[in-house]
């Protein structure tokens, strides 16, 4: 196939005939096989494997302060949770914001702003880990001794 035509194919102007690339052996043969595709058990979906070692932080935008309770009950299951207030009204965020600091101080977690009307809200047993390297010196990074 020339690469007019090619290029043509490519834009759907012309139908695209080129079956070389198409192995109707191998197709064939993993359809009469009954074979499923099989996934390689060190293999783990993100999901999954973060679920099962407690690695999970949930992100919420709420639209009212009815989507409160949602907030609740993750960060009860000690589930970090991240809230975006930017786009509900200063009544509601603000009810929200409150909501949260009386859910982190009873379940003696924290609240921390990460940015304007964002929020997050860490369990008891969770470190917060900021972005400055430990005992970083301050005059700079080409500043070394």
């Amino acid at each position: 196939m020339g690469s007019v035509r090619k290029a043509s194919a490519w834009l759907g102007l012309v139908e695209d005939n080129d079956d070389r690339y198409y192995d109707d052996e191998y197709t064939e043969g993993a359809a009469e096989s009954g074979e499923a595709w099989v996934t390689d058990p060190r293999v783990r979906v993100a999901s999954e494997s973060a679920e099962e070692q407690g690695r999970r932080i949930a992100t919420v935008t709420p639209d009212g302060f009815r989507d409160a309770r949602g907030i609740g009950e993750l960060f009860r299951e000690g589930v970090p949770v991240i809230v975006n207030l930017t786009s509900m009204d200063a009544g509601d965020a603000k009810r929200v914001v409150d909501f949260a600091a009386g859910l982190t101080f009873g379940l003696r977690g924290s609240i921390e702003r990460v940015a304007t009307r964002v929020f997050l809200l860490t369990p008891a047993d969770t470190q917060i880990v900021s972005g400055e390297a430990a005992g970083r010196q301050t005059g700079g990074f080409f500043n070394q001794s």
